[in-house]
């Protein structure tokens, strides 16, 4: 390696580790860091860097594996359960961006092609910060996340078609019917190649290679399919991207994905920080800075377009208005895709250097106040949705049900509200069936909402956070609620809006945290479960019976958890129990079937066997036909099919079971 490069990896490196650890600790993603290093080290910035072009060309080894991961992880499963956000909200926000974005340029001046394709950049959003920030944030399970993630599938799926038709656009063939239709063919050859490959070829190789039981091999297959087929859609004329996310595609129909997806997740990392660093290199400083107040006014423009058409994308969807507005400020940004596509626009001539320049500019300051504008976009929501219009909008959504019509009020007295139907909320609902409590539902998912309806379960489509959507539940005549939703800034709000209602009610929240027990208690909940301590206290209550603690120990130590209000953990206290080191840690108790129908161990007693002196376990009990046998006496026989319920140390119990079951 040349010590030019050498010197180059170690200036990128150190800068990228200095600034996003600067970045992390007040809770800026990582991504932000490597534009920021890409400005300052670039040949605009400081021009530390001399290998520019090397750093380009790793940079699209990590848009290879970026586009991998997104193939192997973007299953025909995920896509149904949110089908209709994916195809009809992803399809209306990129459309309408498209034709406004394209408008509008045209209206400047530029010809139509170039206004259309910059209609497909600004389209396109930022998959890698908005997923990100959210996970920051704990928010991935909340309905505007799950929108986001929605439509931002689509974006990463039509992508892939916007490269395809860049070069119809520039104008390339004079012949466009001819090109559109071997832009066709090759799309329906890959389909048919990829669906071959996942069904038949793929799965084959992948077995034969797992067989080895070699990790090096299994890496170095996996990698080797991946830029396989990225160079042989290159060579037929498509881009390396495409041919990457088909790579992923391909192995994700494979029992092996999850695994291929654990060991290239590493390298994506690493290469796609280079991928971001060398889009930062491109921000030319000297232009910004001439240009700044054009470009600001460009992202102010972007922030309130491309949020309203995004809002309105979802509000199609019959989603609540605070769902609308958080979804919509999520995806105002322009993504990382972009910058790949625009750089096939500059190849094919629908991009000016001047322009391109202020299409990085815009792009990269967006991408750098997304954290922002979503940390501030909870409040700015919470204060629109209380003025008049605010309010208006908001009555109008969460009163609509999936089928457009108004929800009419429940006459209910003495009830349960039930807040959310995850898995936490179906559970309760079932619990309360049963013990035929007459309770409600208030759920956001219309999907949710309508396949619930058609089993009878009482749920409406409607935001808690809104006072009249509670009085149509009746709450003030309930006798309890339970918020048991994953989106911890809602439930703020939901907390309060009922307690303006009532102060009376018994109100029970769902906590993720244990350390957001106290603040949640200050706002008005009477009890608060953590998920993260009752997840913990199932664990080691199973963990300490493994160890044969006693029952009664057990029980004292949950009361105490639960007793000191889910603090005992979270600090260094001392536990006053009765329990004590376990004197038999080697002590296992295990069952075994017999399996064979004859052998050694079939059809003799088990004085003959002598099993105690030779294997140094002892039989327990054995399940037979439905039966338990507890008294084992020497002249019992073994039978097959028999369940022996040995204990004895582990080594001695496998013994046995290779030399005897």
């Amino acid at each position: 390696m040349h010590h030019y490069l050498l010197q180059d990896l170690l200036i990128l490196s150190a800068f990228s580790v200095v600034i996003v650890f600067l970045l992390q600790r007040i809770k800026i993603p990582s991504i932000i860091g490597f534009l920021i290093t890409g400005i300052i080290i670039g040949p605009f910035g400081f021009s530390l860097v001399k290998a520019v072009e090397t750093v380009d060309a790793i940079s699209e080894i990590g848009v290879i594996f970026l586009l991998f991961v997104i193939g192997m992880e973007l299953s025909i499963k995920q896509l149904v359960s949110i089908k209709k956000t994916v195809f009809i909200g992803g399809f209306l926000q990129v459309a309408l961006t498209i034709i406004v974005t394209g408008a509008i340029c045209f209206l400047l001046g530029l010809s139509w092609n170039e206004s259309l394709f910059v209609g497909f950049l600004f389209s396109l959003s930022s998959t890698a910060i908005v997923l990100k920030v959210f996970q920051d944030r704990n928010e991935t399970t909340s309905p505007h996340a799950r929108n986001a993630l929605g439509i931002l599938i689509f974006q990463d799926i039509i992508v892939v078609p916007m490269m395809l038709f860049t070069p119809i656009l520039a104008g390339q063939s004079t012949n466009v019917t001819m090109s559109i239709i071997i832009l066709v063919l090759k799309s329906i050859g890959i389909i048919g190649i990829s669906f071959f490959s996942a069904r038949y070829l793929i799965p084959k190789l992948m077995y034969a290679i797992v067989k080895t039981r070699s990790k090096e091999l299994f890496l170095l297959t996996t990698i080797t399919i991946c830029f396989a087929i990225a160079f042989l859609t290159n060579e037929a004329g498509l881009s390396l991207a495409l041919g990457a996310f088909l790579a992923g595609l391909i192995i994700s129909e494979s029992e092996y994905s999850h695994q291929a997806t654990t060991i290239i997740l590493p390298f994506r990392e690493l290469f796609t920080s280079f991928f971001f660093i060398s889009v930062g290199m491109m921000l030319n400083l000297h232009f910004f800075l001439n240009h700044a107040g054009f470009v600001m006014l460009i992202v102010l423009g972007l922030l309130l377009v491309k949020t309203a058409i995004a809002a309105a994308a979802v509000a199609v969807l019959k989603y609540p208005a605070r769902t609308i507005l958080l979804t919509g400020f999520s995806l105002f940004q322009v993504g990382e895709f972009a910058f790949i596509l625009s750089k096939i626009g500059l190849n094919n001539q629908l991009l000016s250097n001047d322009l391109n320049q202020i299409f990085l500019s815009v792009s990269i300051v967006s991408m750098l106040l997304t954290p922002f504008v979503i940390m501030v976009s909870e409040h700015f929501t919470y204060r629109f949705l209380r003025t008049r219009l605010g309010k208006k909008i908001s009555k109008n959504t969460s009163t609509i049900n999936q089928k457009g019509e108004k929800t009419k009020p429940i006459k209910l007295s003495n009830h349960l509200v039930i807040i959310g139907y995850g898995v936490n909320g179906a559970n309760l609902a079932k619990a309360a069936q049963f013990s035929n409590i007459p309770f409600v539902v208030l759920e956001m998912n219309a999907e949710t909402v309508r396949n619930e309806r058609k089993k009878g379960i009482p749920i409406l489509f409607g935001d808690a956070t809104q006072a009249h959507m509670l009085n149509l539940v009746n709450l003030k005549y309930a006798r309890a609620v339970v918020l048991a939703i994953s989106d911890p800034r809602a439930a703020k709000s939901i907390i309060g809006t009922i307690r303006q209602l009532s102060q009376s009610i018994y109100l029970l929240v769902r906590s993720r945290y244990a350390k957001k027990t106290p603040e949640l208690i200050a706002l008005g909940a009477d009890d608060v479960i953590p998920a993260d301590i009752e997840t913990s206290i199932e664990i080691f209550s199973r963990v300490l019976r493994k160890f044969l603690i006693p029952e009664k120990d057990i029980e004292h130590l949950i009361e105490s958890v639960r007793a000191d209000d889910y603090n005992l953990f979270q600090n260094d206290k001392k536990i006053p129990l009765t329990i004590r080191h376990n004197l038999f840690p080697e002590l296992n108790i295990t069952c075994l079937r017999v399996i064979k129908d004859s052998g050694s161990c079939i059809n003799k007693p088990l004085k003959e066997l002598d099993i105690r002196a030779r294997f140094k376990i002892n039989i327990l009990a054995i399940a037979r036909n439905g039966n338990i046998l507890d008294h084992i006496g020497p002249n019992e026989v073994l039978q097959r099919d028999d369940c022996l319920y040995l204990v004895g140390k582990n080594e001695n119990i496998e013994e046995f079971q290779k030399n005897i079951m």
